[in-house]
């Protein structure tokens, strides 16, 4: 327990301090808060005209809970770019010189953005109200939604912590980004695979951000437009199993990677 109190504390201790860059240099996060308000407004209004839904159903509707699936997910880069930078500074190593748990900096990492992620969450559901958007179900029901946005969230900075301490070249990072917007789109967070050709729709399907975007709208009672398969009729049990299995595979792999970092 003693271990634990200190690790919490340790953890505690990153956060403060990322919370304090953020605090002296706000842009970035003003900019990270503001970028999915423009997508929703893109999507929404320029786009959203053309697209018909089943029964008549309000498109906005539909896109407000993808879209805020793919919030959680663009932290991601933010992320990766922030641990590779302090490793590539040697901040990394001086903490790790330091009497504190292995565990503290990646966890006070992911801390800070899950702080940000909550109120990027906000923002964009913020906007949803003022477009019209509302979510019907229950208040449990809506609060669960949320709990699945933001476990989502949680599962995808775990990646980018891993992959931002063992990517050795910040500017591979960038390249990067190009490889997560595709999966982002390979998803049911604009329109239902049901309308992709049938391959790339089952990938669709199978990603997870689809299983929380479903699940929100689920819960949310927002129009599904879900299809027929397994996963599909059971999108809210996936949107909890999908994330913890990437927390189990790259929590231990990030504080393993960390540990490791200059062998």
């Amino acid at each position: 327990m003693t271990s634990l109190r200190w690790a919490i504390a340790d953890g505690w201790t990153i956060t403060r301090r990322d919370l304090l860059h953020w605090a002296r240099e706000p842009t970035p996060v003003i900019i990270g808060l503001l970028f999915p308000v423009m997508l929703v407004l893109t999507f929404g209004y320029l786009f959203g005209g053309a697209m018909a839904l089943p029964g008549g159903a309000d498109y906005t509707d539909f896109l407000l809970p993808g879209m805020f699936a793919m919030t959680m997910l663009f932290g991601m880069e933010a992320t990766m770019l922030a641990v590779n930078t302090d490793a590539a500074r040697g901040v990394t190593d001086r903490f790790r010189s330091m009497p504190m748990a292995p565990s503290a900096v990646v966890v006070g990492r992911c801390g800070a953005d899950m702080l940000n992620s909550a109120a990027s969450l906000t923002v964009i559901m913020v906007c949803g109200v003022a477009m019209g958007w509302r979510a019907t179900g229950s208040v449990g029901a809506t609060v669960a939604g949320i709990g699945l946005l933001l476990l989502l969230r949680f599962s995808m900075l775990w990646i980018g912590v891993f992959l931002g301490l063992t990517i050795r070249n910040p500017e591979a990072i960038g390249a990067l980004q190009i490889v997560i917007w595709p999966f982002t789109f390979l998803s049911n967070a604009f329109v239902a695979p049901g309308t992709m050709p049938g391959w790339l729709g089952t990938i669709a399907e199978w990603n997870p951000l689809s299983s929380t975007a479903a699940g929100v709208r689920e819960l949310f009672g927002n129009p599904s437009w879900a299809g027929n398969s397994w996963i599909a009729q059971n999108a809210v049990l996936m949107a909890v199993v999908w994330p913890l299995l990437i927390v189990a595979v790259f929590f231990p792999l990030s504080v393993r990677r960390y540990q490791r970092l200059g062998r």
